[in-house]
């Protein structure tokens, strides 16, 4: 749904393990001098476009507890598996650098042939702090941690990534991604061959994108409850008024974040009403601060209390489910148990915007045929005071983040489908 320490450097800290690569644990090993082939020569991007770029999800919420792209990256492409995070800005691959530390992968060990980014390039620069001192200035040292208690630590360098344009053309941009030679698996460890940064940063592939003149810097996804999906750069898959809008909070320079919203239970308020909300594709389930999880566990208790359904206490699958007089075989089955979630915002003015959460986005059936709620204590995760709208509560909806107006917005979407468009999809 995802980062490490080293020395005195943190490149980025993400709020959650997401995509299952973060850090809690220090590396072991020393950042050292990567040896990597000759550069190759680079074709420039002559065409200005304002189109965008579509890509097939896959993966689930429940039971495989994760998404995933596929990319083809290099000279020649070779496809990789990575974790579509918009928690995090840099995207990496498990790299033969040669590969100090590395996990289980669908594909072999990603083998640079391009430039490594210097110290001094401004790229290099927009992961670590001011003042940052170069160990290596040949090459652009970086370490990411998540917090579930992964990491990865590498180096920058370009290469070619391959896309198809909705619009028809076809480029090859150079961008700049992690060479990941020494990774820590999180607690929540996918065995993919990396994650895909869709950050609000610099280096988020989308800023990339954007700063070439490629698309505009807007990013989408629409994840199915029946699995799958499909992710987009650019801004000509919608039509925005049709989706809902409210603003980011502009003091988040690198998470979603759509600022405060108020819980609202079976349409009626709570006491909460001042909740830190960010959008994280990288984290299968949503959490919420610890308080705000007490209090909706003693308000669904409440409602349970008199329904014939118990806590199953021997089922692992998530933190709270509970057992019918039967098993269950969709969350149909539970619509007389529990009701639907919402999350209203203040909006961009007086008027006031809501996110919908209904039983589908927020519990799921487990395999022994229990229901159990998909919605976590944020605060023993890591999170402190953030609360994270996860997949799960994404489910069935097209989310849109646009850098560009400064808003997130969403509309309920068939997301089996995949949008028409002239190009053929990579």
């Amino acid at each position: 749904m995802e980062i490490g320490k080293v020395g005195v450097l943190v490149v980025l800290v993400v709020l959650v393990g997401l995509s299952g690569w973060s850090s809690a644990s220090d590396h072991q090993h020393k950042r050292k001098k990567a040896v990597f082939p000759e550069p190759a020569a680079s074709s420039s991007l002559i065409n200005i476009i304002q189109s965008s770029v579509v890509f097939p999800l896959y993966g689930n919420v429940y039971p495989l507890g994760y998404y995933y792209v596929s990319l083809s990256i290099g000279q020649p492409p070779k496809p990789y598996f990575l974790d579509p995070d918009t928690g995090s800005d840099l995207s990496w691959l498990q790299c033969d650098a040669p590969c100090v530390r590395c996990t289980k992968a669908p594909h072999p060990l990603y083998r640079p042939n391009n430039n490594l980014v210097i110290c001094k390039d401004p790229m290099c620069a927009s992961l670590h702090p001011p003042g940052y001192k170069c160990e290596h200035p040949e090459q652009c040292d970086y370490e990411v941690e998540y917090a579930d208690g992964g990491s990865s630590l590498g180096v920058l360098v370009k290469d070619v990534f391959p896309l198809n344009f909705t619009n028809g053309l076809r480029l090859a941009p150079r961008l700049a991604l992690g060479c990941g030679y020494d990774q820590i698996p999180g607690q929540s460890y996918h065995p993919l061959d990396g994650v895909l940064g869709l950050g609000k940063g610099k280096s988020s592939i989308v800023s990339q994108l954007h700063s070439q003149g490629v698309i505009r810097n807007v990013v989408g996804h629409c994840v199915s409850s029946r699995g799958g999906g499909f992710l987009f750069f650019g801004d000509d898959l919608y039509d925005s008024s049709r989706v809902v809008w409210t603003p980011m909070l502009r003091d988040q320079h690198t998470h979603y974040s759509s600022g405060y919203a108020e819980l609202i239970l079976g349409g009626k308020t709570t006491v909460f009403k001042n909740l830190l909300v960010t959008f994280d594709s990288g984290s299968s389930y949503t959490y919420l601060n610890s308080l705000a999880y007490q209090a909706l566990v003693h308000l669904v208790r409440k409602e349970l209390s008199e329904k014939p359904v118990r806590e199953a206490l021997d089922d692992q699958t998530l933190p709270l489910c509970w057992r019918g007089k039967r098993p269950f075989k969709s969350v149909r089955d539970v619509k007389k148990f529990f009701k639907p979630l919402a999350l209203s915002f203040p909006g961009g003015g007086r008027t006031k915007t809501q996110y919908d959460i209904p039983l589908e986005s927020y519990l799921i059936i487990s395999l022994k045929g229990n229901v159990c709620l998909g919605i976590l204590n944020g605060t023993e995760a890591g999170l402190q005071d953030f609360n994270l709208i996860g997949d799960i509560s994404m489910q069935d909806k097209m989310v849109v983040y646009d850098n560009e107006k400064n808003q997130i917005g969403w509309a309920p979407t068939n997301c089996d489908r995949l949008p028409k468009f002239k190009a053929a999809i990579l």
